[in-house]
């Protein structure tokens, strides 16, 4: 049996992205007791199917192996850990926010499209993320688990540290203004991907929870008081769908945060 001091000892694990372990088992495999077909990059797919389904904590490599039709124990020769296959997945999925190609070459010379305003770039990718986290819930979990240093993850953090030196910031105010940013939409997106998820799994459009809680709620006398305080101001928020609404107080609280970045440039 392992004694804590041999644990203590052992190398602690950082990254798959820093063991090799990538650019080595990519290809399918050649020995006969691996199954036809199967190879890392379809491993990864269905994690990420089975992640979108029923999430990080019923997701494991036995599952994973019985939805393949494959053995646990072949997955194995691809990754070592299910963190190795949860890292790997969630990079992937980073793929999906698009950096486009001649925003990835703008800085390699030091300079920068002349007809590109930063404040789009900026808004493109806040709202690029903001989708990501809410069509795949579990990504806002993992991003805080793992370093996130996978070739999309790091096309993604280059781009915005591309856009956030071109606002004219100072240099000591620049990873400020990234996080008031991207801060805000994780956390943005992270309740809004869950309060997707938890329609979905009560078999009821936005709306109709929505109209529903909010029904329950106004129910009760000690709900009803604090909800007449606000109504003046949830009718002012416009949006006649729950997604409407949604996407005004993203767009104001956005350009809030631009306008703010705008103002601290003349501050230095």
């Amino acid at each position: 049996m392992e004694s804590a001091a041999d644990k203590a000892n052992q190398p602690r694990r950082t990254s798959v992205w820093l063991e090799g372990k990538p650019a080595a088992r990519g290809r399918k495999s050649e020995r006969s007791d691996h199954p036809t077909g199967l190879d890392r990059d379809r491993i990864i797919s269905v994690s990420v199917r089975l992640l979108d389904a029923e999430g990080p904590a019923k997701f494991s490599m036995r599952r994973l192996a019985a939805e393949l039709g494959v053995t646990a124990m072949s997955l194995y020769w691809y990754v070592d850990t299910k963190d190795d296959l949860l890292e790997l997945a969630l990079d992937s999925v980073f793929s999906e926010i698009g950096v486009a190609e001649d925003d990835a070459a703008d800085d390699a010379d030091g300079t920068a499209d002349p007809d590109s305003d930063w404040r789009d770039d900026l808004r493109a990718l806040a709202g690029s993320y903001r989708a990501l986290l809410v069509r795949h819930p579990w990504v806002s979990a993992l991003v805080g688990k793992f370093l996130n240093i996978g070739p999309h993850s790091m096309e993604f953090s280059a781009a915005v540290l591309r856009v956030m030196r071109r606002t004219g910031l100072p240099p000591h105010g620049q990873t400020g203004a990234l996080a008031s940013v991207f801060q805000f939409v994780y956390g943005f997106g992270t309740i809004e991907g869950h309060f997707v998820q938890r329609c979905a799994e009560a078999g009821m459009t936005q709306d109709q929870y929505y109209r529903d809680a909010m029904g329950r709620m106004s129910e009760q006398q000690e709900y009803r008081g604090r909800f007449e305080q606000t109504e003046e101001m949830i009718e002012a928020r416009g949006g006649d769908t729950v997604e409407e609404m949604r996407e005004r107080d993203f767009t104001f609280a956005l350009e809030l945060l631009i306008a703010g970045i705008e103002a601290m440039r003349t501050r230095g």
